[in-house]
């Protein structure tokens, strides 16, 4: 079966590797069966390592929709998400994913995020980027302020 979203995707992805801009990843988000945004990697053409489709097709829905939760949407990535581009999908809300490769797939090309989720398993003092915590107590201070606050929009 051929989805003409993933199809879209994937084609992305393509064309992308083929214009020298970026890395083989396209992404599309959907709502009620029309694009809403698409996004291609564009960490290199920007140097942006945050510039992954799946989040440049984020925020690109974002501000079209004028929300940052696009709850009625779903995502169709050419690969599977990253750890980040994960993390960004589940603040984001999305209500489904769809992928074409699989993270192994993208592994034997040399994007491996396997690193990144044992790094995640380790105490903060074992990871490869050292993580200090400092200052907690004075740090504080901005989430009683958030607690506090009775016109804050939550998310």
């Amino acid at each position: 079966m051929v989805d003409p979203f993933m199809a879209r995707a994937i084609q992305l992805s393509i064309q992308n590797v083929l214009s020298g801009r970026g890395g083989p990843f396209g992404a599309v988000i959907v709502q009620g069966g029309n694009i809403v945004a698409e996004g291609v990697n564009c960490v290199t053409a920007t140097n942006d390592p945050t510039a992954h489709a799946e989040v440049v097709a984020i925020r690109e829905a974002c501000r079209k929709l004028g929300s940052f939760e696009l709850k009625d949407c779903e995502l169709y990535a050419s690969c599977e998400p990253c750890p980040m581009c994960l993390g960004a999908i589940y603040w984001a809300r999305l209500a489904r994913i769809y992928f074409g490769n699989s993270a192994g797939d993208a592994s034997k090309i040399g994007f491996d995020d396997s690193a990144i989720y044992r790094e995640c398993a380790r105490s903060h003092d074992e990871r490869s980027i050292p993580m200090v915590q400092m200052m907690r107590e004075q740090a504080l201070a901005a989430f009683r302020a958030w607690n506090e606050k009775r016109d804050k929009i939550p998310y």
